[in-house]
């Protein structure tokens, strides 16, 4: 029987910002766990240039009944994510698609389609239908910088993501199935 046999993946909530922590705990016990985070890009000027891409939300893998004492009582967790008190296990084919955006470290590195000098159109809010010209990339909050001639001015804009339409794509998150390097 191998290490991994009848264990499945399980969600866990963490005590705030516990993520870390709790991450550790449950690996000195021999559980395998992820803990996904994501790398905003340069551009933005952020205190915190790593955030986790879930926050108080990790993955572990375990065998229930047998390990469930073993992670719910593990210093961090806060409790398993369940559906009438049972713990409910999510499919392996989202963990590892998952693990394979991320680097060795669980690190995801945030990407967009929106580059600075594209041309966008705006569709929805405000400045539905006017086009502009993306000026910087989208920020964490995912707003997008656009430089609109406005009044017979160009003027830089924040816009949602959403609104934002360019080269006949709206925006995708840009999470690939190819892995990165």
């Amino acid at each position: 029987m191998s290490l991994f046999e009848n264990k499945e993946w399980y969600v866990i909530y963490s005590k705030p910002r516990r993520e870390e922590y709790a991450q550790f705990q449950l690996r000195t016990k021999g559980l395998e766990v992820f803990f996904p985070r994501l790398l905003l890009p340069s551009s933005l000027s952020v205190r915190k240039p790593i955030v986790p891409l879930f926050p108080n939300y990790l993955f572990v893998r375990a065998r229930i009944p047998e390990e469930y004492e073993l992670v719910a009582w593990s210093p961090g967790v806060k409790r398993f994510v369940s559906f009438n008190d049972v713990p409910v296990s999510i499919d392996e084919s989202i963990v590892t698609f998952l693990m394979r955006q991320a680097n060795p470290a669980g690190v995801i590195t945030a990407r967009s389609n929106f580059q600075a000098g594209q041309e966008v159109r705006i569709n929805g809010g405000p400045f539905d239908g006017l086009a502009g010209i993306i000026q910087a990339p989208p920020d964490g909050r995912g707003r997008v910088k656009v430089l609109m001639e406005l009044l017979s001015r160009r003027i830089p804009v924040e816009v949602p993501l959403q609104f934002v339409k360019g080269a006949g794509l709206s925006y995708r998150p840009a999470i690939s199935d190819e892995p990165l390097n």
